[in-house]
């Protein structure tokens, strides 16, 4: 029900993101600063086809050209900086588009910790779910 919200049922098909080194930002290492990691997530997010997305952490970090250890672990820290940026604007957040692989296609437990926290979700975790696909429905229309 909460997916027909979202036009054209994001995830039916996703063809694969391109890699790396098709994007004109530089490989994300460990020893570039979290902002610069985040603003190259931000791109990939921001520019990847509409088919594509919602993407899953993993497929963030593949099209990021991240490396083991810590994959997505380095995912998450990019998103919840970008979470932050986008609050502070009054923006849907872009992490939105980034989902984890188990479950229902909703992001990881953290995306919604840190949406409470920035006070842009309701704290009931019954409320929460309709709160993501109502940020997926705004940033999808924000990138249209």
């Amino acid at each position: 029900m909460a997916a027909s919200l979202v036009e054209g049922n994001l995830r039916s098909h996703n063809p694969p993101i391109p890699k790396q080194a098709e994007c004109p930002t530089k490989i994300m290492t460990d020893s570039q600063p979290l902002a610069a990691q985040a603003a190259q997530a931000r791109h990939i997010l921001e520019t990847a086809p509409r088919e594509a997305l919602p993407m899953t952490y993993q497929q963030l970090a593949e099209a990021l050209a991240l490396r083991p250890p810590r994959t997505i672990q380095r995912v998450a820290q990019a998103l919840e900086t970008l979470m932050r940026e986008d609050a502070a604007q009054g923006r849907p957040f872009i992490a939105a588009l980034d989902v984890s692989q188990r479950g229902e296609e909703l992001p990881a437990q953290g995306f919604f910790d840190l949406a409470v926290e920035l006070g842009c979700f309701p704290t009931d975790p019954a409320q929460q779910t309709e709160a993501y696909w109502e940020e997926l429905r705004q940033v999808m229309a924000q990138r249209d």
